[in-house]
């Protein structure tokens, strides 16, 4: 069973990709300007190439987790929305579209008891994400992170 998360832990690391995949390819990029600057001369093409093509592979992992958070993001504002139409009241409905996806995102760790209120409090206060957690009494856990 997953640990309880809290404002404190609900951070989440991939381990593969945040201390293999990633330190890996900028050790890569670093090596390749090392095997540069030393054999500049004998082999000019095929060291620009290695560091072009190391930059691309680090972008491409960037890009690849830059948009695997993006998509989940999507996901979590879409699912928060639903749980919103299901859980507030007839009058607070037409304010849910006033929430930013952030707040959204911010919310998912609220319980349904505290939802409504919390809702009410950040589109009222103009609350930030950081704020909304901190407001949190009942943390929600979400262990199907990307």
């Amino acid at each position: 069973m997953p640990i309880e998360q809290n404002l404190k832990n609900h951070h989440r690391f991939d381990p593969w990709i945040h201390f293999f995949v990633f330190p890996v390819f900028i050790l890569n990029v670093f090596f390749a300007i090392c095997i540069a600057a030393r054999h500049w001369s004998a082999h000019t093409h095929i060291v620009i190439w290695w560091i072009i093509l190391s930059i691309a592979l680090l972008i491409l992992a960037t890009k690849c987790r830059m948009n695997d958070l993006k998509l989940q993001d999507r996901i979590i504002r879409l699912e928060e929305r639903l749980r919103l139409q299901a859980l507030l009241g007839p009058a607070e409905l037409p304010h849910i579209s006033e929430l930013t996806t952030p707040q959204l995102i911010a919310l998912r760790f609220a319980s349904d008891e505290e939802l409504s209120a919390l809702v009410h409090k950040t589109l009222t206060q103009n609350l930030c994400p950081k704020a909304i957690k901190e407001n949190i009494v009942n943390w929600r856990g979400d262990h199907h992170r990307v």
